[in-house]
Parts: C-alpha cells; sequence; structure tokens
C-alpha cells in the first residue's frame, strides 16, 4: 500500500521514519519543491528499514502518487518561536491552493491527512480545494488534537501511576491555545476519574489540574523554545492516523474534520471524536459535554471559524 508525503520537513520526514519503524504501508514516496532534501531524507530512512520493516522509500514528483491510500500533506512554513499557529494562516493558505489540486490529481482517490498548522484552518481550506476537484470532504482530515489528546493522557498517566494506554480523555477543540481539556469524561479503564482517585487516595484538585492543563496547553510553545519545532509527537500521531486507515480500524481519533455544527458554530472544522477507517472520517462521536466544556467548545470553534471566515 502506497503512502505519499508531500513536504520533507521536519514532520514529514519524521512521519516517514514513524511509518518506517511501525512497519505501516508497503511504499513510501516523499516529495518537496527542494528535491534534495526530498532525497536526502528519503535515503537516510530507507537505511533504517534493514533494522525495522521492509517499506520502500522513494522520492518522487507528484505524478508519482498515483495509486496512493493515503497522502500526508506537512507542506508549509514553520512555526517560529512566539508564533502562534493561526499567525501561520496567510503563509501556508497560499502554498494549498497550489498543492491540492496537484495531489488530487494524481491521486483522487486518496485520503488526505493534514499536519501543517493552523491544523484546523487548513484542513477546512483543504476540503474546499478538494470539493473543488469533486472529492467528497469525508477523504479530508487532520491530525487535529490527537497529540494534545497523548500529552493530556502521558500526563494523566504519570500523577496516576497508571500506564497511559488505560487512560481515556479526549482534548478536543482548536489545536491551539483555545483547546479543551474534557475532564468531565476522563475514566481510568472503565472507571470514572474521581471515583478511581477516591478510591486509590490520590489527590487530583483543582491546582494539580491546572497545572496539568498548562502542560499540555502550552507544550508545543516550550518545545519550540527549546529546539526550534516539534515533530517526533505528531510524526507519531501521522503515522497512527495512517495505520487506521489503510487497515480500516474504525478506531476512534481525536483528528479535525469538517463539520456542519460544534456547539452552535456552523461550518467548521476543529477536533473531535472521530472514527477513522477506510475511507477517512466515518463519523462524529458525540459528548456529553458539562456546560462549562460547552461553551469552551463553542468558543474555540468561534475562534477557528473567525479564521477560516477572514481568509474568505
Amino acid at each position: 500500500m502506497k503512502i505519499g508525503i508531500v513536504g520533507t520537513g521536519m514532520v514529514g520526514a519524521t512521519a516517514a521514519y514513524a511509518l518506517v519503524m511501525r512497519g505501516i504501508g508497503s511504499e513510501i514516496v516523499l516529495i518537496d519543491k527542494n528535491v534534495e532534501r526530498a532525497r536526502a531524507e528519503a535515503a537516510d530512512i530507507l537505511h533504517a528499514v534493514p533494522f525495522a520493516h521492509p517499506v520502500r522509500v522513494q522520492v518522487g514528483q507528484y505524478v508519482d502518487l498515483v495509486g496512493s491510500r493515503v497522502v500526508i500533506i506537512a507542506a508549509g512554513v514553520a512555526q517560529q518561536p512566539g508564533e502562534t499557529r493561526l499567525q501561520l494562516l496567510e503563509r501556508n493558505a497560499a502554498i494549498f491552493r497550489s498543492i491540492v489540486p496537484e495531489i488530487l490529481h494524481y491521486a483522487p482517490d486518496a485520503v488526505l491527512v493534514v499536519a501543517t498548522n493552523p491544523v484546523d484552518i487548513m484542513t477546512h481550506l483543504t476540503a474546499r480545494y478538494a470539493a473543488a476537484q469533486q472529492v467528497p470532504a469525508q477523504q479530508v482530515i487532520g491530525s487535529g488534537t490527537m497529540l494534545d489528546t497523548a500529552r493530556f493522557r502521558s500526563l494523566l498517566g504519570t500523577q496516576l501511576n497508571v500506564d497511559s494506554a488505560h487512560i481515556h480523555g479526549y482534548v478536543i477543540g482548536e489545536h491551539g491555545d483555545s483547546e479543551v481539556l474534557v475532564w468531565s469524561l476522563v475514566t481510568v479503564g472503565v472507571i470514572p476519574l474521581a471515583d478511581f482517585c477516591h478510591d486509590q487516595h490520590i489527590r487530583l484538585d483543582e491546582t494539580i489540574r491546572a497545572e496539568i492543563d498548562h502542560h499540555v496547553r502550552r507544550a508545543a510553545y516550550q518545545i519550540i523554545e527549546g529546539k526550534g519545532a516539534t515533530y517526533y509527537g505528531v510524526g507519531g500521531a501521522l503515522a497512527r492516523i495512517v495505520e487506521a486507515i489503510l487497515d480500516d480500524q474504525r478506531a476512534i481519533l481525536t483528528v479535525c474534520a469538517p463539520m456542519p455544527d460544534v456547539a452552535g458554530i456552523q461550518d467548521v472544522t476543529v477536533a473531535m471524536p472521530h472514527m477513522v477507517g477506510g475511507r477517512g472520517n466515518m463519523g462524529t462521536l458525540a459528548l456529553p459535554l458539562s456546560v462549562t466544556e460547552e461553551t469552551a467548545l463553542q468558543a474555540s470553534a468561534r475562534i477557528v471559524k473567525e479564521a477560516i471566515d477572514a481568509i474568505g
């Protein structure tokens, strides 16, 4: 199964590496306007194949996307220190206007997985450009809050001394400053968080919750300040999304996708728990949010909607 990756900066290259390490797909095609960079990344990743799984990795052009089941779009300019994801909008929107039609010309049946920030808006625009090519919206999803959800679960796992794989909780809304940590629905296994903490005599008061919230919400800024970019976490998230698509897993993932209504905000794209399978977005899970969380989600969706409307 062929996977295309357009944009071989740190995110695109790390996604390719994660796919090889996990043995996802049989062929990966790397495309970038900087052909030498793409060729070098393809060679470097290919040299890791003997230590992982038999996946073909090669540099290519858009025509080489023919037959791709999934195409990851990681093209665009990088987030700068102190810059919000929304500030990236104008710079990256112009890039997508040209590359999305090129991808779909050669791979009209591929599911497009958007990684470029601000990912909610770029996913919305990608779906708009795809619609102009008669490609249904369900074939377009973004990485959304996959990484934020992973951060939330890992920090909770550390606090509770439980394997984070057994922490079930979501971060929804914008992948950015207004995202919403859904504390009211967190479970440890099948046990509600409050009950688990009571039974295990664990203190998880508002101060600790606020600290976890801060580290989830500000993680990208702290990493960018320390080393200039984030890529390992999102590379792993992208590999997980691709796996769910190629294997038609019907996995519940907090990707972002165009939705007709989110908390009263119409025609917007933010992250919610979606069922991800062979055709891309195969349905959305409605969450029984608290009043506070519903209000926060509405505010988050409104921020994204205003940015979408501003670009026209």
